[in-house]
């Protein structure tokens, strides 16, 4: 054969080739690889006709899936205990999947008050642009929430740990009055993660995750996740792929980085984020704080029901003296201890829910929600404990 040009060598050397010799090879690599590719390609129409319909293993296009998302899917399946698992671009991506997936026009929600503040505004003000209400009621209140179930009613919604009061949710209690009333229970588990709670364990439906947060846990992606038992998993996939929101491969990769030392984090997270709320508790220039592990927590009973070896995750939330004064004080005192808006990275770090996270909220809904100007939230991270109390501590003098 005649040797060909060198843009054309450049084009069509160390690629199909390489990448069939590996598939046949005897090794395979230790740590999976990331799979940069949009496509993939066939020898033959038959071959591809097979992939299609299911009669072989293959990929076609990575916004159907890739190896990578295949890969981390399992992995998180297998933490969760779940069928299976979709990844996505984002949490909120993972969120609004779930719920259009799962109502239509003249159906309706019923959801928790405290929530991300992005689902918030999501629930409040899109779904009805599409004929969806919402109804926002207490959880914690059961007679409430029977008597907020319409024959239309297809969901409930809500976050195992609030954000950002750390409310913790009954979610067998829940679960029972979705299911006496043909709904389906879609919970929120960022704070907690599998290694804090598993809620298809208690009787939960759907799981999602924004995977940027805890189980990423290094603020260095973004992405989300839904687990579910085969069933649900199967119509999700349907809007998963139609949607486009499928988690890039680099992205894939990172999070299954992330997942292998997931127990190991949340261990060191809970451990930390005690030890935090209960020097919060005792100064004198924190009014509350926000924690289900604190033994005077109203959650503690519950906590220690539903999560893991007594784990209650690195999310904790204090009202600070002064307000807006005294937070803004905090904040700018602490050296290490950045302001960023969001949480859940491997250090410590604050954020101010009232500017960041709920600002969606109006004032009269933030005050409902009791979100006030004072009140800061807590990523506590897995540095030694007594070196986030001293910092702290130096920072709350100045108030």
């Amino acid at each position: 054969m005649e040797k060909k040009h060198l843009r054309t060598r450049l084009a069509h050397t160390g690629d199909v080739g390489i990448a069939k010799k590996i598939h046949a090879g005897v090794s395979v690599p230790k740590v999976l690889p990331i799979y940069m590719t949009s496509v993939f390609s066939f020898d033959d129409v038959p071959t591809l006709d097979a992939v299609y319909e299911g009669n072989a293993d293959g990929y076609v296009y990575t916004r159907m899936t890739n190896p990578g998302t295949d890969a981390v899917e399992e992995i998180l399946a297998a933490a969760e205990d779940a069928d299976g698992a979709l990844v996505f671009s984002s949490g909120m991506a993972a969120i609004v999947t779930s719920i259009i997936a799962n109502v239509k026009s003249g159906d309706h929600i019923i959801s928790s008050p405290v929530l991300y503040g992005g689902v918030y505004d999501y629930f409040k003000n899109e779904l009805p642009r599409f004929g969806v209400e919402v109804t926002f009621v207490d959880f914690e209140d059961f007679e409430a929430v029977k008597a907020a179930v319409r024959p239309e009613t297809k969901v409930f919604y809500t976050e195992t740990i609030s954000n950002p009061l750390m409310e913790v949710i009954d979610i067998p209690a829940i679960a029972e009055i979705a299911h006496a009333n043909g709904c389906k229970l879609i919970i929120d588990n960022t704070f907690a993660t599998p290694a804090v709670c598993r809620p298809l364990e208690h009787g939960a439906d759907i799981v999602v995750y924004s995977t940027t947060k805890f189980i990423g846990g290094h603020s260095d992606l973004t992405g989300g996740a839904i687990l579910s038992d085969a069933e649900n998993i199967a119509q999700l996939r349907r809007y998963f792929t139609l949607y486009g929101a499928i988690m890039g491969p680099f992205e894939a990769w990172l999070l299954a980085r992330s997942l292998r030392t997931l127990d190991l984090r949340m261990k060191a997270h809970s451990e930390n984020a005690l030890k935090v709320a209960e020097f919060l508790e005792k100064h004198p220039k924190v009014e509350r704080v926000y924690y289900p592990g604190l033994a005077s927590s109203k959650y503690k009973e519950l906590a220690d029901k539903l999560f893991v070896e007594g784990r209650c995750g690195g999310m904790l939330s204090a009202d600070i003296a002064g307000g807006e004064e005294g937070a803004s004080t905090l904040i700018k005192e602490c050296p290490t201890i950045k302001l960023v808006p969001s949480l859940a990275g491997f250090s410590t770090t604050i954020s101010y829910p009232a500017k960041t996270s709920h600002r969606a909220y109006s004032p009269e809904d933030m005050e409902a929600a009791g979100i006030s100007m004072g009140q800061l939230r807590f990523s506590i991270g897995i540095e030694d404990a007594d070196d986030i109390i001293a910092e702290l501590a130096e920072a709350l003098d100045k108030i």
